[in-house]
């Protein structure tokens, strides 16, 4: 085991490009969440949340559609390439996945999945504590790879990120607004922090511990959204904002508490809510073209099954903040991705 660790060290302090700190190796990366990271466990559901179909992956390896709601890459496939681990990180339930994609990382998100169990029944998707359960499975399989000791080696080492929340507030508050019978806002982003503590916790208990969690997005301000709940000029649709601050707010509170009180821990809250904000509110500055629609169809309201090959796209993705009307380009990514990495990298690891 100590030859594999030493030869790991050596490979990804020559193929990383961020500087990792020093004695520090990631063997793995390992997602849990929703769309913005689901990288095509949703393709064989049986739900309309799926894109395992052009004009999705038009930038991704020669214009192959994956199940990635995205034209090219997505945040973990960023996170993988950038820390020199491999090229892009796949789904749990790719039907192709070999032996050694397993030691490296893998991720169980599914698009449009939540914190609120509610969430993933509405779409028959899959919910964090099914995802819980394919890691359990996903641990035993790497037991039989490569032994009980370079498991937990894996398991304490590797990067954990976790993404969810914005379908909750999006779909399941505001749009279905079937929680808004029972909650208003500030009980409801306190079931959602409830129910991601214990998640976390779950994790934690499982042998993470380098556990990065996503804030949730300015929601409000995504095409779709603005379309829904923007009025007639489309603006920023403010409800849904608060509702992400104020469990954004939370969320970074509860984190702080079990990274306090979970021992060798780093469990670390990541604010995207407002690096995505600027991209939005400053887009000319980046260099984009279009913000308030994405780059499939109209681009107002096209996502998942809406956005299929009869939809014209724009020519350059790269040019529109939105790739259809609910997730960022690649482009984005890669800008979020920078600039996450640049802030919490040591703090993570």
């Amino acid at each position: 085991m100590v030859f594999f660790i030493v030869l790991l060290a050596l490979w990804q302090t020559a193929s990383a490009l961020v500087k990792l700190p020093p004695n520090v190796t990631v063997p793995a990366v390992i997602g849990f969440g929703d769309s913005i990271i689901d990288p095509g466990n949703n393709n064989d559901l049986k739900t309309l949340v799926k894109c395992n179909f052009p004009p999705y992956g038009k930038d991704f390896q020669g214009g192959h559609p994956t199940g990635r709601f995205c034209d090219g890459k997505i945040p973990t496939d960023l996170l993988v390439e950038e820390l020199g681990i491999k090229e892009f990180l796949p789904a749990y339930l790719d039907p192709n996945l070999k032996p050694s994609d397993l030691v490296t990382g893998v991720c169980f998100a599914s698009g449009a999945t939540g914190y609120d169990p509610l969430t993933p029944k509405i779409t028959s998707v899959i919910p964090l504590s099914e995802q819980i359960e394919m890691f359990k499975e996903y641990i035993g399989k790497l037991k039989q790879i490569v032994g009980e000791e370079q498991t937990n080696f894996i398991l304490e080492n590797s990067l954990f990120l976790v993404v969810a929340g914005s379908d909750d507030i999006a779909n399941t508050y505001f749009v279905a607004r079937v929680r808004q019978l029972q909650y208003d806002i500030p009980a409801y982003t306190d079931l959602m922090v409830n129910s991601a503590s214990n998640f976390i916790k779950e994790l934690y208990g499982l042998g993470a511990r380098k556990i990065g969690v996503l804030s949730a997005p300015p929601i409000g301000c995504v095409p779709s959204q603005r379309t829904l709940g923007g009025g007639l000029e489309r603006e920023c649709a403010e409800d849904y904002n608060y509702a992400a601050k104020m469990f954004n707010s939370k969320l970074s509170k509860e984190l702080d508490s079990l990274h306090q009180n979970s021992p060798n821990s780093r469990i670390v809250y990541i604010d995207v809510y407002n690096p995505l904000l600027d991209i939005i509110l400053n887009y000319q500055k980046y260099g984009y073209k279009v913000v308030d629609r994405g780059c499939c169809g109209t681009g107002k309201l096209e996502v998942a099954v809406l956005c299929n090959p009869l939809d014209a796209t724009c020519p350059d993705a790269s040019q529109y903040v939105f790739w259809d009307s609910y997730h960022p380009t690649e482009s984005v990514y890669r800008v979020l991705i920078q600039q996450v990495l640049d802030k919490y990298i040591d703090k993570l690891l």
